[in-house]
């Protein structure tokens, strides 16, 4: 019993002893030096206890207060009391009220965040397993197939190994891409800048997606001729595959007969923007802000057979972040979508070289 009084009146008492212990000081010095109480020293004498009780119960209070919530805080393990001081604990309780709960919204969004983070986890992983899982099984029956027998028959076994080759083909296409993206991501993989031109990077890979256009009658074209030589500086070898991932989705997507239609542009003194145009079947509004995540794929099912890692635009986000650029996905469904992303422009033609500006 005794404990439990000490407990809840120790400040009180210890409150009060200091202020008596003050008021008696202050009558001893009156009386040693026999002044008389008159006004004016009554006046000072109130002053001056007004002062100091104000003073001690200020003090006392809000260490008080710091300490009982320092102890919720070390009580419950998910708040960290490194993240509170004694500054932001005043007897201002509307202060203290908005210091606790800016710290119930911190500690909520952290919760939300780590929500949203398993919940990607959880989908990557699924992704994952089902493009690994696909080519694997693909590869595990052809193979099972030619251990039971049918490796006798000449023309089944070079059917079904030419199969099962396509199959390892799509693991080490997927198994290159994931490697490619956390090199990105962790800055593993380091860029060669050098000086080029865009335009012929760009007919460069005209040529090399020839044939995979022809297959569904798309035009691979420029919007204007350039006949002047627009001068890069990045990575080479990854901008050609920026390009070539940006016009194999949109050939992917595209209609038969349609277009893919590039175009470069001023954007500002140092930078230009390539767009890759194409009037296909369009993205609709609410896949747009994730088209950028791995193994996210907007029509589920055909966009699988059509191949592919489901890589390739996050592949192409990484690389121009990596550069320090940006790229941007405009589209309409049912009419067509334009993926544009900026560079940054040789010094050498700053001056020299015109390239159509914006409208």
């Amino acid at each position: 019993m005794a404990q439990k009084f000490k407990r809840s009146y120790r400040f009180a008492v210890r409150t009060s002893l200091y202020i008596s212990f003050f008021l008696a000081v202050m009558m001893m010095l009156f009386m040693y030096f026999e002044i008389d109480f008159s006004i004016p020293w009554l006046i000072l004498f109130v002053f001056l206890s007004y002062l100091f009780t104000f003073m001690i119960i200020q003090f006392r209070v809000e260490r008080f207060i710091y300490r009982r919530i320092k102890k919720v805080y070390d009580n419950v393990s998910l708040l960290d009391s490194t993240t509170l001081s004694p500054t932001q604990v005043t007897t201002d309780m509307s202060t203290l009220t908005q210091e606790v709960k800016k710290f119930a919204e911190d500690k909520k969004l952290e919760i939300e965040t780590l929500k949203v983070r398993e919940a990607y986890r959880k989908e990557f992983m699924g992704n994952v397993s089902h493009e690994l899982k696909t080519p694997l099984f693909t590869v595990q029956g052809y193979i099972l197939t030619l251990l039971d027998g049918a490796h006798k028959d000449k023309a089944v076994r070079k059917k079904y190994l030419a199969r099962a080759s396509k199959g390892v083909e799509r693991l080490i296409y997927i198994v290159r891409d994931l490697d490619m993206i956390t090199k990105l991501e962790t800055g593993d993989l380091h860029l060669r800048y050098e000086t080029f031109d865009i335009v012929k990077l760009i007919e460069a890979s005209f040529d090399l997606l020839e044939m995979k256009a022809a297959k569904k009658n798309i035009t691979l074209t420029f919007d204007t001729d350039y006949e002047e030589p627009i001068l890069v500086r990045a990575d080479k070898e990854r901008i050609q595959q920026v390009l070539t991932n940006l016009i194999v989705n949109s050939i992917k997507y595209g209609k038969k007969g349609g277009t893919t239609e590039i175009s470069i542009e001023n954007l500002i003194k140092n930078k230009v923007i390539v767009r890759v145009t194409d009037n296909g079947e369009g993205i609709e509004k609410e896949n747009i802000p994730r088209l950028f995540e791995r193994f996210y794929r907007v029509d589920k099912s055909g966009s699988r057979k059509e191949g592919g890692s489901g890589l390739g635009l996050s592949i192409v986000k990484h690389i121009l972040e990596a550069h320090g650029e940006k790229i941007y996905v405009e589209s309409v469904f049912g009419v067509g979508s334009e993926f544009s992303f900026t560079l940054e422009k040789s010094e050498e033609i700053l001056e020299t070289h015109a390239i159509p500006e914006i409208t």
